[in-house]
């Protein structure tokens, strides 16, 4: 699993596919999701303004992982 680090108190879904370069821009998000259903923390979720906290988990059907973490 992946850690992506982060500055802010959360990030979308969308953003977080652009920072692990899954997606090479925002505007892609929307496509890619509409076929792609990830988890987060478990449990099926493909809005891509989801927001995600430090400590959440997000993986992929392709076996990719991510975990946000809070960076100071």
């Amino acid at each position: 699993m992946k850690e992506i680090p982060i500055w802010s108190e959360f990030i979308t879904l969308g953003q977080l596919l652009k920072l692990a370069n899954v997606i090479s821009n925002g505007a892609e998000a929307k496509g890619y999701l509409a076929e792609v259903v990830p988890l987060v923390n478990g449990e099926e979720d493909n809005r891509r303004g989801r927001k995600l906290y430090p400590g959440d988990r997000v993986e992929l059907p392709d076996g990719q992982g991510f975990s946000i973490a809070r960076q100071e």
